[in-house]
């Protein structure tokens, strides 16, 4: 199951309007079962078939920052969710959408989804999964006194009907073909309801949203919590009461460690089974070292250099677009991950529906983009800082960067910021240009687009870079809502077009997810946005 490396396409209709017929499964690709890295058919280590139980130690570069899908955004926190909770539906290892806790779904008319659901599910706390609890579920995510930064995936839903225990009919306010792919997005993760209920009654006393729920997460998922030591570590038990088949684990530790070559020592020494991620510079090392081993796969994401358009200079897109083109991708891809990854067009890339190579990657000129400073009246350059997260691979990029903005006389300062601080400060708008990255989670554009770019998502929603556009907005609103795939497709085009002349961001590239592993380890992958899949873990000591 493991792979050096896995390349897959995101097909258009199996994404978008073919998604309208039953919303079947198709099955896993076969050399998912293989222990070899796939495309060069090298081995990647000896697969080891290991026995059921034990307690799987993944070492991990940040902690989480909620336990609640529904108020959180952020890809750390989404590990622990994934595997706490589940969705109606999901991506298998292709990308192709497979049932879940929906055991089937039909577009009825243009404007209504029907949803049949699994019977027999029980939540960790004992309550069951109903058609109550998925209307009680959209309804928090879209209730705006909740806040919910993943709002913007289930806007477009109008009412949520109950029509008997496991059937729920979902009405958009426009023709939505993209919607059983929003559901397996993990912000639409299944809460129990009694969670729920208890989170509101926690608010009536001042809780923030999600408070509660921090402290009784309850889902449906073959893991549930057991402990949390924040900043440390948390931990999950094998759900004995779960639906379908067991993890095999009895229990997986999600370890905070922070410093790079720390974590590839736990791996070699056996105090961590999976560590993620493992940085190109370090690759070599772990591919090379007795009982280690690689695995990675293209990822459905995007890495940027954000602009905070609402400071100057950045509020100026001749500096912006100044900025965006004296950056080298190729430069930067070679000496920060090691030639994986590829250079980014735009936002998208060929895992999601909406992306094009109509769009070419903008190359770096050194002259123009002096020659835009200078007409913006900043032809001396200035001074400025880029923050980044405590990530060796974004600060090698921010390295990268600040080298290429000094030869066109921009005078740049790197701040390394805590990972919880730097969400919170670049929501509130605190910095300059920042570095940062998104998982494209649903396959299709209007998930990022929304997410990164509209205006309803300035700050800590997804919009960091504070662009608030009236007419790029209409122009996503006119993509959500077209039916026809080729003309959707082009207006797409034009979206990222638009973008690229207007640099709210540079868009830097889109990296291959790597991690590591040991030979104690069997049955994991990730799926297109680097989440880890535990169910059929086994590890042998």
């Amino acid at each position: 199951m493991f792979k050096r490396k896995k390349s897959f396409k995101a097909g258009a209709f199996s994404l978008a309007l073919a998604l309208t017929v039953a919303g079947c499964a198709s099955e896993p690709d076969e050399a998912a079962d293989t222990g070899t890295d796939g495309d060069n058919g090298e081995d990647n280590g000896e697969s080891v078939e290991g026995q059921e139980g034990g307690d799987l130690i993944i070492g991990v570069l940040s902690d989480i920052n909620s336990m609640d899908p529904h108020t959180s955004n952020d890809v750390p926190s989404g590990q622990i969710q994934t595997n706490l909770y589940e969705t109606l539906v999901k991506f298998d290892e292709d990308m192709e959408l497979e049932p879940y806790l929906a055991t089937d779904w039909e577009m009825v008319d243009d404007l209504v989804w029907e949803f049949n659901l699994q019977e027999g599910v029980t939540f960790h706390d004992g309550s069951d999964f109903n058609a109550e609890v998925v209307k009680a579920n959209i309804d928090r995510i879209n209730d705006e006194e909740i806040g919910s930064p993943r709002a913007i995936l289930f806007e477009i839903i109008e009412e949520v009907n109950v029509v008997d225990d496991y059937t729920v009919e979902i009405v958009t306010e426009d023709p939505f073909a993209p919607l059983p792919a929003h559901f397996a997005h993990y912000a639409s993760s299944m809460i129990s309801k009694e969670s729920i209920d208890g989170d509101y009654a926690a608010m009536e006393d001042g809780d923030q949203p999600g408070d509660y729920i921090n402290q009784h997460p309850s889902g449906t998922g073959f893991f549930e919590f057991e402990d949390r030591d924040p900043g440390n570590e948390v931990t999950l038990t094998n759900f004995e009461g779960y639906w379908g088949d067991h993890a095999k684990v009895d229990s997986v530790t999600f370890k905070v460690v922070p410093e790079d070559l720390t974590r590839i020592g736990e791996l070699e020494s056996g105090a961590a089974h999976i560590i993620d991620p493992v940085t190109p510079s370090d690759l070599n090392r772990v591919e090379n070292t007795d009982g280690t081993n690689s695995y990675m796969r293209d990822a459905a994401s995007i890495t940027y250099l954000g602009f905070n358009m609402e400071k100057e200079p950045f509020d100026d897109p001749l500096v912006r677009r100044a900025l965006s083109i004296a950056l080298d991708k190729e430069s930067m891809l070679e000496a920060t991950l090691e030639g994986t990854g590829e250079p980014a067009n735009g936002p998208i890339n060929d895992t999601q529906f909406g992306y094009s190579e109509e769009v070419p990657v903008q190359e770096q000129d050194l002259e123009e983009a002096r020659e835009l400073l200078a007409e913006a009246g900043y032809e001396d350059g200035f001074e400025t800082t880029i923050w980044t997260n405590d990530s060796r691979e974004r600060i090698d990029i921010a390295e990268v960067a600040q080298a290429n903005f000094a030869e066109i006389g921009v005078d740049v300062e790197i701040e390394v910021v805590e990972w919880g601080a730097y969400l919170d400060s670049t929501g509130a708008g605190e910095h300059d240009m920042f570095i940062l990255g998104l998982s494209l989670g649903t396959g299709d554009a209007d998930y990022p687009m929304h997410m990164l770019f509209h205006s309803t998502n300035a700050g800590p929603s997804g919009n960091r870079s504070f662009m608030q556009d009236e007419e790029f907005d209409q122009m996503l609103h006119e993509a959500r809502v077209e039916s026809d795939e080729e003309t959707r497709l082009a207006m797409y085009v034009e979206v990222v077009e638009y973008l690229n002349e207007q640099a709210p961001m540079a868009f830097l590239y889109h990296p291959s997810h790597i991690m590591g592993y040991s030979d104690s380890v069997d049955g994991f992958w990730a799926d297109g946005s680097g989440l880890y899949q535990l169910q059929d873990v086994t590890i042998s000591e």
